[in-house]
């Protein structure tokens, strides 16, 4: 059987709690790698692979998190009615918009005169989870033809996007297109859309069916099984029409001057914003096989993860204002005068565009944020477990 602690189950728990700690390693490089606002990690022409990979290992975190929310919210709708769940994702969501407009968005950007709010994952998410409590009151049927729907179709958008002169509009850039698209809300705020959230709606009601895999009845021989013929099969999806170079993500592939690796680094270097069907496959495969042989493992070590995967909300707030109060010691530290805390090239605060250090140093502090919100986590996974507060399910 699958180890349950409090109605956790614990595969989960690790693969989300590795995928947080992942996770924790862009926003560092964001701030202190010294190219991470004069060079993108992508670039094929300029990146070396160290520094692609250390990009295109957080591309696992999103889906994977989103994807596993969905799950969350079918193992949730086990012990509540329809009507429950879809109270609870409707009003969960809603919170999670305000706190990416007005937490968050502090945290990213240290400007308390919120001249421009960002919307991030949390947005993602929250929106998702709002489109989800809506289906959720029809059958999983339908849940599960409307993300296979958007996943494997969205892309199609993607022609309408790139054709000439065409202007894609804001309903689109809000829905589909985003990219960092801005919406002048005044002359002084704005709205930055980083995650446009139709995807997203998709992957997570794609996890909500997965959850059915892990109600109680089904045997673990039989979903482990399951498990890893359905990863192989997302895992292929990636492989063979990304090697035709067709559909599935705008941004073909294409033989590197610089040689045979960075030929393969241009074959995963598949669209984030929005999620391409090629990058859903690329992370989600691989993850879904690892629940199949997470259901076995113990020890130490995955006890250490499994804290993290329970508090995954309290974690990615504290540690993004951990890892920015971090950067203000390092921005005073270097020699910054407080006349550039505020850049023009830049939406954070205390982060020059010239600032920064190796990727060596970055990932010197990336461990140390994981380790020092380690005791914070383990307090806070501790009072959850034992405490049943209402606004505890929305934390």
């Amino acid at each position: 059987m699958n180890p349950i602690t409090r109605h956790r189950i614990q595969s989960i728990d690790l693969l989300r709690g590795i995928v947080m700690i992942i996770m924790a390693l862009d926003p560092v490089r964001d701030y202190f790698h010294v190219q991470a606002f004069t060079d993108d990690p992508t670039n094929m022409v300029t990146t070396t692979p160290w520094l692609f990979f250390t990009r295109w290992i957080t591309h696992f975190c999103a889906p994977v998190f989103v994807f596993l929310s969905g799950t969350s919210a079918f193992l949730m709708g086990q012990r509540r009615t329809r009507k429950q769940l879809s109270k609870f994702l409707i009003t969960r969501g809603l919170w999670l918009v305000f706190v990416e407009f007005f937490i968050v968005t502090l945290a990213w950007t240290f400007n308390p005169h919120y001249n421009l709010f960002i919307l991030q994952v949390i947005w993602a998410i929250g929106i998702s989870m709002i489109i989800l409590g809506l289906l959720v009151l029809f059958p999983i049927q339908a849940v599960l033809a409307y993300g296979l729907i958007v996943v494997l179709g969205h892309n199609l958008l993607d022609f309408v996007e790139a054709a000439p002169h065409e202007r894609v509009g804001l309903w689109l850039n809000i829905l589909h297109h985003g990219f960092f698209y801005p919406i002048s809300l005044d002359k002084n705020h704005a709205v930055l859309i980083v995650y446009a959230f139709l995807p997203w709606t998709g992957v997570m009601a794609l996890g909500y069916c997965f959850g059915s895999w892990f109600k109680n009845g089904v045997a673990a021989k039989a979903r482990q099984r399951r498990l890893i013929i359905l990863g192989t099969a997302i895992t292929a999806l990636f492989i063979l029409p990304r090697a035709i170079n067709d559909y599935g993500d705008p941004h073909p592939w294409s033989h590197q001057p610089r040689g045979t690796i960075i030929t393969l680094l241009s074959f995963l270097n598949v669209n984030k914003y929005p999620p391409s069907l090629m990058y859903l496959c690329m992370t989600l495969g691989p993850a879904i096989v690892f629940l199949a042989v997470a259901e076995k493992v113990r020890g130490r070590l995955v006890n250490f993860f499994v804290v993290y995967g329970r508090v995954p909300f309290f974690y990615y707030v504290i540690h993004l204002f951990l890892i920015h109060a971090l950067c203000v010691i390092a921005f005073f530290a270097s020699g910054y005068p407080a006349s550039q805390i505020v850049s023009t090239n830049t939406p954070f605060w205390f982060r020059p565009q010239t600032f920064g250090f190796s990727l060596w140093v970055v990932y010197g502090i990336w461990i140390a944020v994981v380790l020092a919100l380690y005791p914070a986590c383990k307090w806070y996974n501790h009072y959850k477990a034992t405490h049943t507060h209402w606004w505890l399910s929305y934390t």
